[in-house]
């Protein structure tokens, strides 16, 4: 499960709650696209714990209730690296956060996995991003509602069409830039 690696690759850099890992992924990771809610956060450190892969201490706190701190084990290191070093497979759709948790999660574990990941999502989007700048609006419309008029209804597939378009054509040009940047050694 995907929740598993980012709770592990956020142990990877620190010792966390449950509550502050929520604040975490609402906060700078909230561009993961990546959204989980506190309960679940709760319910897989729970699994986690239990199959070895994460401790945890409790934290009494004065005035407050008490906390418990998680900490990823030996077998919760190991496995966090065994998926980190797993062949990469791009989803079809562009910019899914299967992409951006993988990056951020494995890559910040070595340049290669960082390179191999971007490298992977770079390749996949090129051979299957190609022509489709032309939009894939019907040639002619069959309204089966009245206010359905088929030429403002071409205007707007055609401006969605051309919205994912642009959206994907810099996507595919930042993971260029970022690949150049992962193999030149550059870090920022």
């Amino acid at each position: 499960m995907q929740l598993d690696y980012v709770i592990l690759g956020a142990l990877s850099f620190g010792r966390y709650s449950g509550y502050d890992m929520r604040r975490m992924m609402e906060g700078g990771g909230r561009y993961l696209g990546y959204g989980v809610q506190l309960p679940q956060i709760y319910r897989r450190l729970g699994v986690l714990v239990e199959r070895g892969l994460v401790e945890f201490e409790v934290d009494q706190r004065a005035g407050g209730p008490d906390a418990k701190v998680y900490s990823m084990t030996e077998a919760g290191r190991q496995a966090l690296l065994e998926w980190a070093r797993s062949p990469f497979e791009p989803s079809p759709r562009p910019m899914d956060s299967d992409f951006k948790l993988r990056f951020f999660f494995a890559g910040q574990l070595g340049r290669d996995i960082a390179i191999d990941i971007v490298r992977t999502e770079l390749e996949y989007r090129l051979q299957h991003d190609r022509g489709s700048a032309e939009p894939p609006n019907p040639r002619t419309y069959d309204p089966q509602i009245p206010e359905l008029d088929p030429d403002w209804a071409r205007h707007i597939h055609t401006m969605a069409h051309e919205q994912g378009y642009a959206s994907t054509a810099a996507y595919i040009a930042w993971l260029q830039l970022t690949l150049v940047r992962l193999e030149s050694g550059r870090t920022c």
